[in-house]
């Protein structure tokens, strides 16, 4: 995939994060633009298998109720950061308060206060969510946080959040459950083994 010409505004000032971030997501449509610390990163646009074991994902948690008076099952909502002045990530998948658009920040990204989970589905920068998300989500202190792993067809579990990480990391594979905490506000697990399939892509 060629990158798209990147033009430079011309008054003088340089840009904020935020508008760099911004820019780019209006030269590139359907990908992902977030800022994670202090760094501009850009993911393509999913491929169908990605989407695939989003849909699939959301099954139980639209049928243990989570999408209700009390909490919201949403993709691609924006997360706001602590870890830079101009921090965000738009997560795949969120659960959330229901409540959530009282905690509006900037940018369309939200307070990580109002979010009980979020998931994210690997693509071919799977190590930016298996490695710098990680610290950025405990260190948003969200209390849950579930990771796809495609290429190594695993679930990941991160629970109990830190300073630099989580305290606990569980991993799944295929023929197992992954349990999730009742803090999210319903009891359930994940298929492992359907969520590994669905998220494959046909060879």
């Amino acid at each position: 995939m060629s990158a798209a010409a990147v033009e430079h505004p011309c008054d003088g000032e340089p840009e904020t994060l935020l508008e760099t971030a911004n820019r780019l997501m209006e030269q590139l449509p359907g990908h992902r633009v977030e800022i994670i610390g202090g760094l501009v990163t850009v993911a393509p646009p999913p491929d169908g298998p990605h989407a695939k074991a989003l849909t699939t994902l959301m099954v139980p948690f639209l049928s243990a109720g989570l999408h209700g008076e009390e909490s919201n099952v949403l993709q691609g909502i924006g997360l706001w950061l602590p870890s830079g002045p101009e921090d965000y990530v738009i997560p795949d998948l969120a659960i959330v308060d229901a409540d959530f658009d009282e905690h509006l920040i900037e940018n369309n990204c939200y307070d990580p206060a109002c979010f009980r989970l979020v998931l994210e589905v690997t693509s071919g920068n799977y190590q930016t969510d298996l490695r710098h998300k990680v610290a950025a989500y405990a260190q948003a202190k969200i209390p849950v946080y579930v990771i796809v792993d495609r290429k190594h067809g695993r679930v990941h579990v991160l629970t109990d959040p830190l300073p630099a990480g989580y305290d606990r990391h569980e991993v799944y594979a295929p023929g197992q459950k992954a349990p999730l905490p009742t803090s999210i506000g319903a009891e359930l697990s994940l298929d492992v083994d359907e969520i590994v399939r669905a998220g494959s892509p046909k060879r």
